[in-house]
Formats: structure tokens, C-alpha cells, sequence
């Protein structure tokens, strides 16, 4: 378990991190397929059934993407997990939903759903504002290895920097740029995700804690940084 939580669930700083936040006009924003495709190779690697992109907003916690629970806009602020989750100075923070580990949510969504793990990695964007969570959820508790928290911590700074890509293009008004970069991007996560497919196929779920599949993963993490890196600076 992740250390205890702050005594509230909006902390002193929370305008600055709102304005963070709006700096990247992604707040409420209509589906982009990259962003479903980072959460469904989440869900990949991680062996959960829903895995989600949120943006923690003054009074409710917008869904950029979401496998394996479809049609979900978000959620109020004070019934999200996530919303918790960015308060917390850790890589990643993990519960079990129940009210005795973290009491600044009402978890009844996500109990009536039968939800009982989470596993958040925070959106930290450069000024080290945390704008939102990269999230893996299941309906069996489990706790992650260091590894594990590691390539989920990983996997959430490729997103923040894919918002931070994103919103270059959205400032430069070049969508059909940043439809050509998602089209470059989309490519190198399709055959991540294909690569995880085959790692989970051999085993039940992927095992981070094996050197060789942590090895070709991090591989996959490095080719889809450099697109990124290099996209960037194009946009600089």
C-alpha cells in the first residue's frame, strides 16, 4: 500500500495545477485514438481488464481514454481514485478501493463494479504539476513488484509527453500535423502491442521481474520515446 493520503483532497497549490492543466486544452476534449491506444496497451502489460487516461479538473475527473469500461465520461472529483492518487509524491500509487485506505473518495462506483485494485502513475507535466493519471484497474487486489511500478511510472511520463506533444500542434494550429504524428505514433504502439501479445501468450500476463521481457519491453518504450523526442523538436 502506498503511504497514507493528505487530510484533503484539494490541496493549497490546486490552482496552480489547474492552470497547468487548461495551459494544455485537452480538458473535456473529444477521443483521440492515440491516447486509446497507450490505455490499451496499458491494459496489455499490466493484465487488467480496464486501464484509463484521467485529467483531475476543479470539479470532475475527465476520462481521455478508457479501455474495458467504454462510454464513461469520468467521474466527480471526490468519487475518483485518481483524484487522490495525484496528492501523492510516489512513482505509483495502489488500493484496493476500500473506504479504510483512502478516505478522501466515496469508492461507490467503483465497489458497485466490483473494482479492487488501482494502480496509478501521475501526468507530470515539466513545471511538475500533476495533471492527471495513468491508471490499470481490476477486480482482484494485487500489489505491484518494483518492476512493475517502474514500467508503469515509465509508461505514464511517454503519455504526459504525448500531451505535451500534442498540445504544440493545438498551439500552432497543424491538425493535420498532429494527425500525422498520432498516424507515426499509432504505428510504433501497434507493434508494442503486438510484442505484448506474444509475451502474454507465452505466460499468463507479462513478468517484469524476467530481465529478457523487461529488456524487450523497455525497447519498445525507447523506439516510441524517440519518435516523441524527435517530433518535438520539429516543433520547438
Amino acid at each position: 500500500m502506498s503511504k497514507p493520503f493528505p487530510a484533503s483532497l484539494i490541496p493549497a497549490d490546486d490552482a496552480v495545477r489547474l492552470r497547468t492543466l487548461y495551459q494544455y486544452q485537452i480538458v473535456n476534449t473529444t477521443a483521440e485514438a492515440i491516447f486509446d491506444d497507450y490505455t490499451a496497451w496499458a491494459a496489455q502489460l499490466f493484465n487488467t481488464p480496464i486501464a484509463l487516461i484521467s485529467l483531475v479538473d476543479d470539479e470532475y475527473v475527465w476520462f481521455k481514454s478508457v479501455t474495458g469500461a467504454e462510454g464513461i465520461p469520468g467521474l466527480p472529483r471526490a468519487e475518483s481514485m485518481c483524484s487522490a492518487a495525484i496528492l501523492q509524491d510516489e512513482p505509483v500509487v495502489t488500493s484496493d478501493y476500500k473506504p479504510e485506505s483512502c478516505g478522501l473518495i466515496k469508492p461507490d462506483v467503483a465497489q458497485a463494479i466490483g473494482l479492487k485494485f488501482y494502480a496509478g502513475a501521475a501526468l507530470q507535466m515539466p513545471d511538475g504539476a500533476r495533471i492527471g493519471m495513468l491508471a490499470v484497474i481490476g477486480r482482484e487486489f494485487r500489489q505491484l513488484t518494483d518492476t512493475d511500478s517502474a514500467a508503469l511510472a515509465r509508461l505514464a511520463k511517454l503519455v504526459s509527453q504525448t500531451i505535451e506533444l500534442r498540445v504544440r500542434y493545438v498551439i500552432a494550429d497543424e491538425p493535420e500535423e498532429w494527425s500525422r504524428a498520432q498516424a507515426e505514433l499509432t504505428e510504433s504502439l501497434d507493434e508494442n502491442a503486438a510484442l505484448a501479445r506474444y509475451l502474454n501468450s507465452r505466460k499468463e500476463g507479462i513478468d517484469f521481474d524476467d530481465e529478457e521481457v523487461a529488456q524487450l519491453i523497455y525497447r519498445s518504450y525507447d523506439n516510441l520515446s524517440k519518435v516523441l523526442q524527435r517530433r518535438m523538436l520539429q516543433m520547438a
